[in-house]
């Protein structure tokens, strides 16, 4: 009963604070969150006497905001500003969705004043089709302005115009069109090539794996990268992979031998008393406790290690001018490591997590083209951050 009655002074603690909560939204003037909150509450158990306040919540916020939405439209209209298109096609919008987020809770019944809570809807869609058909309009001749300038960044800007009209009006006049010819001028087109300067050969899987660009994700929509030039395409500006540098160190077999002790517990003993005697414990049996003894191992460990590390240079440079722009250094590097080991005497006198070494034995050495192509990794993941952080502006 008690916990009952906890659970009880709980839920309407809870539901208090949700009043006060949509209260405080109503009179700061967000009463869009509000309408949003009282909904919430009224979608379950709306009749009840509880929910009551949530209802005189959502009469007076939907009354104030579509008061203060059909106030904004009247100064639209009297500024008749066609940048303020957007804005006056939103508003209807606005008080179109509001009413239908309503609409699936009525009615509700207000039990002191014995009505329903009154909701003036009002129907929008000429509205909502007249100030579309004007955003369409506007948003069509500002994006064919911008492509006239034959800027970059003002096709960039044409094309999220062109996205926005299509998602509002599919289809509209040629904005299919439009919108691949500004996504292509928009674009910086890189071609992408790789130059050894050092005294080794490059492995050709290692120079096809940094031209994949398919690999990079890269995040820059208006940067495409090309490994060979493409028929009809100019291009902007050319990405040089410089290799400086090869070292690849010698194969080295490194030995050491050291001793482990250490106290471990082996079986049980008895507990004796000053006398020598078993002591018992209050069933009469012995007591036992750990015995521990002390063990030595004597271990053989070799590290067969051998590294490689691969310097090298990124350019970006200008297509007209082959002016250059941005130059950064990068160098990666690919330890091989294997450890194993041999052991005398009881190797529990070791660590546990050494037991893995005397399970490992001597393998092959990578050769050095492998241990280049396997620094590619490291390599190519710092190609990518530099083409992901560079741009052209």
């Amino acid at each position: 009963m008690k916990k009952t009655t906890l659970i009880l002074f709980l839920l309407f603690i809870i539901s208090g604070c949700g009043v006060k909560q949509t209260q405080q939204l109503v009179s700061t003037g967000n009463y869009d969150e509000a309408i949003n909150n009282a909904l919430a509450n009224l979608r379950t158990n709306k009749d009840k006497k509880g929910k009551q306040d949530y209802v005189y919540l959502l009469e007076e916020a939907f009354a104030k905001a579509k008061e203060r939405d059909l106030n904004n439209i009247q100064m639209l209209n009297i500024e008749s500003n066609p940048n303020q298109i957007e804005k006056l096609y939103n508003y209807y919008v606005q008080l179109h969705d509001r009413q239908e987020k309503i609409k699936p809770v009525l009615p509700l019944f207000l039990i002191k004043e014995g009505r329903n809570a009154i909701f003036p809807f009002e129907n929008y869609n000429s509205q909502i089709v007249s100030s579309k058909a004007a955003l369409a309009e506007y948003l069509y001749t500002k994006a064919l302005q911008l492509m006239k300038t034959n800027t970059k960044v003002n096709f960039r800007n044409a094309f999220d115009e062109l996205t926005y009209l299509n998602k509002i009006s599919p289809n509209y006049k040629e904005v299919n069109r439009l919108l691949d010819e500004a996504k292509f001028k928009g674009t910086d087109f890189v071609l992408v090539k790789t130059k050894n300067e050092t005294n080794m050969i490059i492995p050709a899987r290692l120079q096809t794996d940094l031209l994949d660009f398919s690999t990079y994700r890269l995040n820059n929509p208006w940067i495409v990268y090309h490994n060979a030039p493409e028929k009809g395409t100019k291009y902007d500006f050319s990405m040089m992979i410089l290799f400086r540098n090869i070292l690849v160190s010698p194969e080295q077999i490194k030995e050491r031998e050291f001793i482990k002790e250490r106290d471990i517990k082996d079986g049980y003993k008895k507990v004796l008393d000053a006398n020598g005697k078993a002591v018992l414990d209050e069933k009469g049996k012995e007591v036992l406790v750990d015995n521990f003894k002390k063990v030595t191992v004597q271990i053989y460990e070799y590290r067969q290690l051998k590294t490689c590390q691969v310097t090298a240079k990124v350019e970006f440079v200008t297509t007209k001018g082959n002016q250059l722009l941005q130059s950064y250094p990068v160098t990666s590097e690919f330890v091989f490591e294997n450890i194993y080991a041999t052991f005398k005497g009881d190797r529990r006198a070791s660590e546990e997590s050494y037991y893995s070494n005397f399970d490992r034995r001597a393998v092959p050495f990578p050769t050095s083209e492998q241990m280049v192509y396997d620094t590619g990794e490291d390599l190519k993941s710092k190609i990518k951050d530099i083409m992901n952080s560079n741009r052209f502006e």
